[in-house]
């Protein structure tokens, strides 16, 4: 069970990487974080995939156009005086940034177009590695889990047990299997050595190729008691189709119950969590609501999908699920079909829209609230699950999954 939290590869501490800036910078995972069309010139809202143009502005205070005076007097200044080198491009990319930042708003954010594609891949799972899932054994070492079929790491032999020993001739010995991660990561065509102690004793060398590797964000499986399992890692472009087959497969199962296992899930298009929520939601339940202050301007509702309606349902949570993983959890708790196990989640409760710039720049920006369908905005404050169970790292190093094992009894006894 321990395997569940062990995410593949690159993509664990890739996992881990967002559910810090969340903590840490916030801007990185919002409401809708996953944009799936690029249309220079109009607003993509991020989650829900409508497409706005964007009219004047919502702050009747602001002037039409900003003086910027005192901007170029400080560039001169900078011109003249500073100390070091500046490019032009760096200077621009500062003021759009410092703009972004003048809101006080942790979600409003300027990207850059590098940060801009970085963005988008790793929202949708996609990054540059071997792919191999790691963890760590019994004594602490760095070991390979499984390698992902078709990757580089499996096509260059990499075994489960395969003890990681150096990362391109430096030790692991005492690195995590994050801190292994970061280190295995890199760009794609560069090539990674590793150093592989087998079976104890057989002393290996392999050197990989990176490539981009794109996981599924929706994977599942029969627990016993033939109880449905579904994970979504994030709400991607994937999702949907993937969540839709994984119910027709519990459907031909007949399975007795199913587990949405939504942990450490930051967010990520709110059409793809409309999309899961319908599985179990009768057409028209409502899912959730915008506001701009107390005017209400986007409604959402299942879309008739419900495939899953009435099948005993438990959605694992914990304070790395957020924005659209607390949209599926409050829909489908709010309207009464699942039950909610583990720790409070993370609390997002804003919509960003994700404006194109030029040269592949963007500009993401809060434009809204959402609300649960109790009428609860749950920002900064999380979704509280019916039944609190914790999950230690001690449980984890043992292979107890104490959420999962909770959420099986209860289904067992439906």
């Amino acid at each position: 069970m321990a395997k569940i939290h062990k995410l593949i590869n690159t993509v664990k501490a890739q996992a881990k990487q967002r559910r810090e800036i969340v903590k840490n910078r916030y801007a990185r995972i919002i409401a809708g974080v996953v944009v799936a069309v690029v249309i220079f010139g109009l607003g993509v809202s991020v989650g829900d995939g409508r497409i706005e143009v964007n009219s004047g502005s919502m702050d009747g205070n602001l002037p039409n156009t900003l003086n910027y005076s005192s901007v170029n007097q400080v560039y001169q200044l900078l011109k003249q005086k500073y100390d070091g080198t500046l490019t032009e491009t760096q200077l621009l990319n500062g003021m759009k940034a410092g703009l972004a930042q003048s809101t006080n708003d942790p979600y409003t954010e300027y990207f850059t177009a590098q940060e801009a594609q970085q963005f988008s891949q790793q929202l949708n799972n996609q990054f540059s590695g071997i792919g191999a899932e790691l963890g760590a054994d019994s004594s602490g070492d760095v070991e390979i889990i499984a390698p992902i079929a078709g990757t580089p790491a499996a096509s260059a032999g990499l075994q489960p047990k395969d003890v990681i020993t150096t990362i391109n001739g430096a030790s692991a010995a005492g690195l995590s299997p994050d801190a292994a991660v970061n280190k295995i990561r890199g760009t794609a065509g560069t090539k990674v050595i590793l150093g592989i102690l087998r079976g104890g004793t057989q002393q290996l060398k392999f050197t990989i190729t990176r490539e981009n590797i794109t996981v599924p964000s929706v994977t599942t499986k029969i627990l016993p008691g033939n109880i449905g399992y579904m994970q979504i890692s994030t709400f991607a472009d994937d999702t949907s189709d993937l969540a839709n087959q994984a119910a027709q497969k519990f459907v031909s199962e007949h399975v007795n119950g199913i587990v949405l296992d939504l942990r450490d899930n930051p967010g990520g298009l709110v059409d793809a969590a409309v999309d899961v929520s319908s599985l179990w939601l009768p057409q028209g339940q409502t899912i959730m609501q915008e506001k701009r202050g107390s005017q209400v301007i986007q409604s959402y509702y299942a879309t008739g999908n419900d495939v899953l309606h009435g099948t005993p349902t438990v959605v694992l949570v914990n304070d790395g699920s957020a924005s659209a993983s607390e949209i599926t959890s409050g829909a489908l708790h709010d309207n009464g079909d699942a039950r909610i196990i583990g720790t409070k989640t993370y609390g997002k409760g804003v919509v960003q829209e994700l404006d194109n710039l030029p040269g592949g720049a963007e500009l993401k920006v809060t434009i809204a609230s959402w609300y649960r369908p109790n009428g609860q905005n749950i920002n900064h404050k999380g979704i509280t699950p019916d039944q609190i169970v914790n999950l230690t790292d001690q449980d984890v190093k043992a292979g107890n999954d104490t959420q999962l094992t909770a959420a099986e009894a209860y289904l067992q006894n439906k």
